[in-house]
């Protein structure tokens, strides 16, 4: 499994629904996580920090308009894109799913391939290098498909996990990143590796972007982690 293999949360009561979407997520290449009720979802969030999240309306208890609602009011997780699930295809209750804060609105029954194509695009627009897509920032050119780094013109020499690292400051320029975030994000839940580890790699990271020349783009921030720019 790679560590920085993308997230996605299903809430979703129906076994079976869930089973048919863990399946063909996980062929995608995604690591899938389930809830079966608004509340369990609103933990796994909490827990997990997923990357996409697919949530159906008619959820027991508390409906996911209300956790869509509570998702896309906490600061910590109103970034996180919400795709909502619903059978109801009238143009009002599209309207007040998007109004809730959901990113798509997918009616069911659906097409499988339409609401993973939905997934890629919500996680074209988080994490783009998981998409292929080339990351620039202040002169320096990350290019996920071919792992190349460039700086000025001139391509850099990175290991795997430096590279990875890079990757996520450059989606994100200027967020402050934790060591735990760090840890999560780049070497995965599943391993353990100690936080200090993290420092070690910020420093080989920043001794290859400085190998030709440049300022220093990576910042520490005391008490906090560490940010891009």
């Amino acid at each position: 499994m790679s560590a920085a293999q993308p997230t996605v949360l299903v809430v979703e009561d129906e076994a079976a629904q869930r089973e048919i979407l863990g399946y063909n997520l996980e062929a995608e290449g995604f690591r899938v996580l389930f809830a079966e009720d608004g509340d369990e979802g609103l933990l796994r969030i909490d827990e997990e920090q997923p990357d996409v999240i697919v949530l159906d309306w008619m959820l027991p208890r508390v409906s996911g308009i209300e956790i869509c609602r509570q998702i896309k009011t906490r600061p910590e997780t109103r970034a996180i894109p919400v795709i909502m699930l619903s059978a109801r295809s009238e143009e009002v209750d599209r309207v007040r799913g998007l109004e809730t804060g959901a990113d798509d609105y997918v009616v069911k029954p659906y097409s499988i391939q339409e609401l993973l194509a939905r997934v890629r695009a919500q996680l074209r627009r988080v994490r783009p290098s998981t998409a292929g897509i080339q990351l620039e920032y202040h002169g320096i050119v990350l290019d996920s498909e071919t792992h190349h780094v460039l700086r000025d013109g001139t391509q850099l020499k990175l290991g795997p996990t430096e590279f990875r690292l890079l990757a996520t400051f450059m989606e994100k320029p200027g967020r402050v990143w934790s060591r735990e975030q760090l840890l999560d994000r780049v070497w995965g839940r599943d391993i353990y590796v100690d936080s200090r580890t993290v420092d070690v790699h910020v420093g080989r990271l920043r001794k290859a972007l400085c190998a030709h020349g440049g300022d220093d783009p990576l910042r520490t921030v005391r008490g906090a982690g560490y940010a891009l720019g």
